[in-house]
């Protein structure tokens, strides 16, 4: 693992040796008696540093170790902004000339060595402060006492009585039959889920319901770090009600275990796993004996749960919050009793705290118990502070352990990246990619073994998806999520722990200030105002040494000028009008910018934006009135640049070489040349182009030669992975369709807003494209070159979208060859009419079809209408859903409309149409097939339902 320069638990320590370590290099050799006392100050924060990291390995320190793991925490912040200041002076460069530049450069040597000293003089007093504590509390020789063990919180989800459960019932029944469907074989089902879900106690009553059918049953759980020999002595005794005669010998233990169950059919829960290695020792335990026995595990940790069911993922139950109904079912009965209403007077009050609880069952029960027989004040004050009450509130300390649990299995890397989440808001829908950068632009995130350090950022988002930590919102084709939520309750432990470690302090809607009793390191300011009395409580002092500032639509705006040492900076503008940054100009550490505004509001950026010589991500949403200084260009560590539509970037864009991605650039509003400089960008990865307003066919064609000249240059090189070209017209496309060397490495290429004539034969070299969004003016049939068959060649090509223009002369053929769309699972087709086949054998993988046509001439009930080949649909084969296509629109009248709904029901019945829908003049179908292996509804269907609709609208 590569060491990161900041971390929850070490502070910036990492970072400020790096920049102790170049103090002491060529650059600095000069200055008179630097290298010895930088060298000793090396030596002590080393000392340090290890000690920190062996304290962050601790689960609990007493007040003393605490205290002195605080104070060295905010000691290495307080420094290395003072390295920084200090770096900065020094590496200022003025404008005299001759006699006077020499005449400054002395008097410079004199200031830097004067102010070198002081620094150095003030470090060595704090150190020599810490240093001398360290020593009194004796904290090199601390070790963390026993003390009082606490109740497991899992003992009471495996003695909750049945009737007490609510929404048990359906989850139950369902994993019953994931078990029980008939087979000899020894079978393996896991649950997963978010902690708090009711995974033991789902567990337990399956465990209830079944262990009567089998010979022998035992229920055990596992800890975090599990003493092996102990667990299986304890299954041991649990099932044969006897000891290992060999205690504490693992490999006796689990050949007692299997010479037990040789000959018998069993039942097993393993409840609470949390590693794979843990679960393939204990695997080894249970003999496949032909007996049709089961065990079923639960898990926190989808990966674990996906080893233990050796990657079936048709045996992993992904455990499902309560609906609303069941909520207010739990709730209602516990404060007011069983089946009695909820007063009008508590109606809003619970609803809001039923929302914060995201239908939690353990999180409703701890918020239930603390309100029943209390008055209205209580609840008020309860929905008004719910984030603050987990602490010390014993009603709530069980979900508070389940949550901590988790939070402390985590490895170091992956709390800080964790707690850096309660920056956002509630019910934040939070990109992954923005994620990644600020996590890098922090310092939480670096390069390991020469993977790429946004490679790794995003490898520590999907490990805290995998381990139920953050709720994936968005994914694209691959399954790969792109954005995330924090669940209400774990963001409630996000921010104790961050008000605990003085990691984030947040101010929120409901005026709750999170950490602010000591010198705020990273703010967020989430949809508050001056005229509730919030803002005024922060001084400009206490903002001044924030590293990550987030505005989240709130009238209240800070003056950028107090934040000196900031990294991050994400503002999102509520209102109309102009909205002044020139001042982030003198914010010299500034990595990160993302400004979100209304789309009418003027935005001034700082002339002199060029000083901001550490920036790498630039993003600028909506505002389109906005001007690009011309020294943006000069960054050098600039690798993300967003800007609305309609911008004007300055000439030299060429020069920016670490540039990653470009989103927004208006072809048509910049020069040729710098139209032919983006040739020169071979780092980019993502790049986003847009055409934006109509001009002379001469100078398009002079910009389109130029841009076709760029993208053939970019193909040498293999970073470029995503290409969108938008609003371009099929006249300027005419010398594409011949593009003689594509970037060969795309994996994205959305040409929507461009119309081909013809499929471009150049699309057959893209071995690596995924994702395909292809409009054309028609498509032509020829054996084996045909339009369609350069598609289906492609053998990476998972989302096809493709759009006819006109209506072809016969039939698109997806042919069932061997090598044709053999990995397609998501296609959406556009023509005016369904003039689509499928041979036997085609699109082995398809999960999803997505249909645009028009409905003129289904009163004739034609069969050439209808696509053919439906039958050769896959037995995977999903839904056929929902499509509109404007261009086809037409009004329909009831006898087009019965048409349209007895053709289409009967064409896809034998795949298992549920719902034929004919709505606003285009026909739209959706359609769905339920053919997994243990016969159950996928999730993506379930909101489908089974009727059969038409709507005319005709009148």
């Amino acid at each position: 693992m590569a060491v990161t320069m900041a971390s929850v638990s070490t502070g910036v320590m990492n970072s400020l040796l790096g920049k102790l370590a170049t103090l002491m290099g060529d650059e600095y050799r000069k200055i008179k008696g630097v290298r010895n006392k930088v060298a000793s100050l090396l030596d002590e924060f080393s000392s340090m540093s290890a000690l920190l990291v062996k304290l962050a390995g601790m689960d609990e320190l007493d007040v003393q170790a605490r205290e002195w793991r605080d104070q060295v925490r905010e000691m290495s912040y307080d420094i290395e902004d003072c390295v920084d200041d200090f770096m900065r002076d020094l590496g200022q460069k003025g404008a005299t000339t001759g006699f006077l530049k020499k005449t400054a450069e002395r008097l410079k040597k004199l200031r830097v060595r004067h102010q070198m000293a002081n620094m150095i003089r003030r470090i060595e007093t704090r150190v020599s402060e810490v240093h001398d504590r360290r020593t009194r509390y004796k904290i090199d020789e601390y070790a963390p006492s026993s003390g009082i063990v606490a109740v497991d919180p899992r003992v009471i989800a495996i003695y909750a009585e049945a009737a007490g459960l609510v929404g048990i019932d359906a989850p139950r029944d369902e994993l019953m039959k994931m078990l029980m469907v008939e087979g000899k074989e020894l079978r393996v089902a896991s649950i997963v889920g978010f902690p708090g879900l009711g995974k033991t106690t789902l567990a337990n009553e399956v465990y209830r319901k079944l262990q009567g059918q089998f010979d022998c049953h035992a229920f055990v759980s596992v800890s975090q770090k599990p003493d092996m020999p102990n667990l299986l002595s304890n299954l041991l005794l649990k099932l044969a009600g006897q000891h290992s005669s060999q205690m504490g010998k693992l490999d006796d233990t689990i050949t007692g275990i299997r010479e037990y169950l040789s000959n018998k059919r069993y039942l097993i829960i393993i409840d609470d796993l949390w590693d794979s290695l843990a679960w393939k020792v204990i695997r080894c335990a249970f003999p496949e004996n032909s007996r049709s026995s089961r065990v079923l595990t639960t898990t926190r940790i989808y990966s674990v749960a996906a080893t233990c069911c050796s990657n079936s993922k048709e045996y992993v139950y992904k455990m499902k919050s309560l609906d609303d109904q069941d909520s207010r079912r739990l709730f209602f009965s516990r404060v007011f009793g069983f089946g009695e209403p909820c007063p009008v007077i508590y109606a809003e009050l619970s609803t809001d705290i039923l929302k914060r609880c995201g239908g939690l069952p353990l999180a409703i029960t701890g918020i239930s118990s603390l309100l029943a027989g209390q008055l209205k004040p209580m609840w008020e004050y309860v929905r008004n502070s719910l984030g603050s009450m987990f602490e010390g509130n014993p009603t709530l300390e069980e979900m508070k352990q389940i949550l901590d649990l988790s939070y402390r299995n985590l490895p170091h890397h992956l709390k800080t990246c964790l707690l850096y989440l309660g920056m956002y808001p509630e019910d934040y829908e939070i990109m992954k990619n923005d994620l990644s950068r600020q996590w890098i632009a922090e310092g939480f995130v670096s390069s390991i073994n020469g993977l790429d350090a946004e490679d790794v950022a995003g490898s520590y988002f999907n490990e805290l998806i995998n381990r139920s930590m953050i709720q994936p919102v968005e994914k694209d084709c691959n399954d790969e999520v792109l954005s995330c939520r924090v669940h209400d309750v774990m963001l409630d432990l996000i921010r104790s722990k961050s008000t605990e470690e003085n990691f984030i302090t947040v101010m929120d809607h409901q005026q709750i200030v999170t950490g602010m009793n000591k010198q705020i390191r990273r703010i967020s300011l989430c949809n508050g105002g001056e005229e509730r009395g919030v803002m005024p409580a922060i001084t400009s002092e206490s903002l001044s040494r924030a590293r990550s500032v987030a505005v989240f639509r709130t009238v209240f705006w800070p003056s950028l000028l107090g934040f000196k040492y900031v990294r991050v900076l994400h503002l999102e503008y509520p209102k109309s009008g102009r909205l002044d940054l020139t001042g982030m100009c003198g914010l010299f550490l500034l990595r990160y910018v993302k400004i979100a505004c209304d789309y009418n509001t003027s935005l001034q950026l700082p002339s002199q934006i060029g000083e901001l010589r550490q920036l790498e991500t630039f993003d600028l949403q909506w505002s389109p009135l906005v001007s690009i200084p011309p020294d943006i260009v000069g960054l050098p560590r600039l690798s993300h640049l967003v800007v609305p539509k309609c911008t004007l970037l300055p000439d030299g864009i060429g020069s920016l070489k670490s540039l990653r991605t470009l989103h927004g650039y208006d072809v048509s509003e910049n020069s040729i040349n710098n139209i032919e400089c983006l040739g020169e960008l071979n780092n980019m990865r993502d790049l986003d182009l847009y055409w934006s307003r109509t001009e002379t066919l001469g100078e398009a064609e002079n910009r389109m030669d130029a841009l076709r000249s760029s993208l053939e240059r970019l193909s040498h090189s293999s970073n470029l992975k995503n290409l969108v070209l938008q609003n371009l017209s099929s006249t300027l496309l005419v010398g594409w369709s011949t593009l003689s060397s594509p970037p060969r490495h795309l994996q994205k290429l959305d040409l929507f807003g461009c119309v081909f004539s013809r499929v471009p034969k150049w699309m057959c070299q893209l071995s690596d494209l995924h994702w395909l969004v292809l409009r054309v003016e028609k498509v032509v049939s020829s054996k084996d070159d045909g339009d369609v068959d350069i598609l289906a060649r492609l053998p990476s090509l998972i989302h096809l979208e493709l759009q006819i223009e006109k209506c072809p002369e016969e039939r698109v053929i997806i042919t069932g060859s061997g090598t044709a769309f053999q990995t397609l699972k998501h296609l959406k087709f556009s023509c005016p009419k369904l003039l689509l086949a499928f041979e036997a054998g085609a699109v082995p993988r398809l999960q999803r079809l997505e249909l645009r046509f028009s409905i003129k001439g289904w009163q004739q009930g034609s069969s050439a209408c209808l696509p053919a080949g439906i039958e050769h649909l896959p037995p995977g084969f999903r839904e056929v859903s929902p499509m509109q296509f404007d261009h086809f629109r037409e009004r329909l009248n009831r006898r087009d409309a019965a048409a349209a709904k007895s053709a289409l029901r009967n064409a896809f019945a034998c795949v298992g149409i549920t719902m034929v829908r004919i709505s606003g003049g285009d026909a739209v179908l959706k359609a769905t097939t339920a053919c997994s292996t243990n016969n159950t509804v996928p999730d993506e269907l379930a909101i489908l339902g089974a009727t059969t609709e038409i709507s005319d609208y005709s009148s």
